[in-house]
């Protein structure tokens, strides 16, 4: 979640917004939670649009958004889908979701999208534990840093060998790299990135966008 790409100069920020394309309804529900004291939550609009866009060079059909806070990254997901395509998202909160349900139906995409209210790692392993193994095309992991590793576990159990995993703030404004800095989520953030580059069932790359947006391909 980053309302931006935190390391850019702002007249280059500015001029990437400008230069981003995005739907009316994805705009709207922006504009929505800014309003909201917790708004800097939200995912960017650069990072909304590369979401929409790895959806559909994917050809996804079906999905993982794991953390949504208000909808932003749900709605953008399932902009990129089919129409018989279905992505799951999964958050711990009623309040927060329910700002983006009446802009995914302003999208015509709410049935797209399957909201699931519950601890996320439960919520991951009872598809595991159903027989989801390998069924999902693609997945975005934007919710609590200290357990991005564990969701990921899970998530590369669910998503396809050669389907596409991203994942959120990845660079923590720059904190990862201060080695000085041993604060619990940054240890954790730290911790797994130095895991994803060590690990070859992935083929990963790692952009400064937004607060920095790791992409895995499953091998």
């Amino acid at each position: 979640m980053s309302l931006s790409t935190s390391l850019l100069p702002p007249t280059i920020q500015d001029y990437l917004e400008t230069h981003t394309r995005e739907p009316a309804a994805l705009a709207a529900l922006r504009q929505a939670t800014n309003l909201l004291p917790e708004g800097y939550y939200q995912t960017g609009p650069e990072q909304g649009r590369l979401l929409t866009f790895l959806v559909e060079m994917v050809d996804a059909k079906a999905a993982l958004d794991i953390g949504t806070f208000t909808g932003i990254s749900a709605l953008a997901i399932a902009l990129g889908l089919p129409q018989d395509g279905r992505v799951v998202t999964f958050d711990v909160s009623e309040t927060f979701t329910a700002y983006g349900k009446p802009y995914w139906q302003a999208a015509s995409v709410a049935g797209r999208i399957e909201l699931v209210i519950g601890p996320a790692l439960e919520s991951l392993q009872s598809r595991l534990d159903a027989g989801e193994g390998d069924h999902y095309d693609f997945a975005f992991i934007d919710a609590d840093k200290e357990r991005y590793a564990d969701y990921l576990e899970l998530t590369l159990k669910l998503v396809r060998p050669g389907g596409v995993i991203a994942i959120d703030n990845t660079l923590w404004r720059g904190r990862v790299a201060d080695m000085g800095n041993l604060k619990p989520k940054t240890v954790a953030m730290r911790a797994l990135n130095d895991s994803i580059f060590a690990d070859e069932r992935v083929s990963p790359v790692l952009l400064p966008v937004g607060d920095g947006m790791t992409l895995l391909r499953r091998r």
